[in-house]
Formats: structure tokens, sequence, C-alpha cells
């Protein structure tokens, strides 16, 4: 197709192979427990640390959420800053949190395990005995999900998976520098294009058509009668 000017062009296509298979989750761990052997990469829970005596808040509705890394999450109502209501819905449990990450090892980075999006990865910790939850009698509990996300750390949100058991999702900027919450850029193919001089008789190129070439093909042995 001539451009506004009413210019056609010759272009030639890049040789692009065969798209590789693409790499499975399982595979992407192995790259890189291979590349710890030569530089030793932090772990999510130490890329975290700084996270260490902070806390951030939410609020949704009646409801307000405050949630200090590795200490607890309380769900509380305010007026005029006072607390006047609330729960706490799980403390920090260092050794369900060990245990958790070590069972489901590479799917409890995962929000979804079918998924090898790094997008929709997250790191977790467990926090548990909460308050006594009226319904089942058991103590309130969460799962705090920390995923890559710019550009600061905050909450981004909060389900109830059960009853009075909760999922915490905290976006978290450091968490990007670890290869398993990196997403793959997309590759981008260039395609090179030459003017025609106007006198150019191919009936390859009318009004409505390029002449494309790949570029594995010589241009100077081109038959344009072909």
């Amino acid at each position: 197709m001539p451009n506004k000017d009413g210019n056609n062009f010759l272009c030639f296509l890049p040789k692009v192979g065969k798209a590789k298979k693409p790499v499975t989750h399982q595979n992407t761990s192995s790259m890189i427990v291979e590349t710890e052997k030569r530089v030793k990469l932090k772990t999510p829970d130490e890329l975290l640390e700084v996270l260490k005596n902070q806390c951030f808040i939410r609020q949704e509705g009646w409801w307000s959420y405050e949630f200090c890394y590795q200490k607890q999450l309380r769900q509380l109502h305010l007026e005029e800053d006072k607390v006047v209501q609330e729960f706490v819905l799980g403390v920090y449990d260092e050794k369900a949190t060990a245990a958790f990450n070590q069972n489901l090892s590479d799917i409890s980075t995962l929000k979804d395990p079918r998924s090898k999006d790094a997008s929709q990865r997250y790191h977790a910790h467990q926090y548990t005995n909460g308050t006594a939850c009226d319904l089942t009698n058991h103590p309130r509990e969460t799962e705090v999900r920390f995923v890559c996300s710019e550009p600061r750390a905050m909450i981004s949100s909060i389900t109830e998976l059960s009853t009075c058991k909760y999922a915490l999702t905290i976006q978290c900027p450091m968490l990007c520098k670890h290869p398993l919450f990196q997403e793959e850029r997309p590759v981008w193919h260039t395609i090179n294009c030459n003017i025609l001089p106007k006198d150019y008789k191919d009936t390859k190129v009318d009004g409505t058509h390029f002449t494309m070439i790949m570029d594995s093909d010589d241009p100077s042995t081109y038959d344009s009668s072909k």
C-alpha cells in the first residue's frame, strides 16, 4: 500500500526461526539454581527485609486494615482516629510460613498454579492464631501475598477466601529484582523498506500491495518476473 505521497516500497522481512518452547516454571527454577551457583541471588524474604518495622493501612468502607510486616494484621473500625472495634486476622507464623513454602515449592509463588506468567506470581507468608471466629470457633488466619509491582509498597487488596480465612495482597517493588517475578519482554523484529522509483513497473507493486523479500534472499538477484 502506498504512503500518503503515493510512493510504493520494497520491503525485506526478517528471517525468524521457529519459536522456542516456553520455559516451564520448573525449568526457570532450575536455571535460577544454576545461576545461584555462580552469583548468589537474594531470596524473596531477603528482598522483603526492607519492610521490617513498617506498617501499612488500607480503608475499605466501614473497616480499615492495618498490616505490620512479620507482626500482625488487624481489622479495625475507627471513629475520630480511635479504635472502637478490632479483630486480629492473624499473627505472623514463621513455622507455618516455612512449611507452606517448602511443601508447595515453586507453586507457592503462583496466584494460579496453572499460570506461567510472572505477573501472576507471589511470595506468601502465613498469619495464624487471630481473633476467634464466631461462625467456626477457630482463630482467624490470613495468607499474605507479596507481588512484584511498582512504584511503592502498599496494600492492594484483601479478600475473604472462606469464612474467617483471608488473603491480603501487598505490592512490593523490591520483589521485582528477583528473576521469578520478572516478566518476559516481547521480541520485536524490524522490517526494512526501500522506496521504489516512480517508473518501477513490477506488477506486484500496485496501489494495494507491498513487494516483500525475506532477508535470507539476495535483493540484487531478485527476479521480479516470478
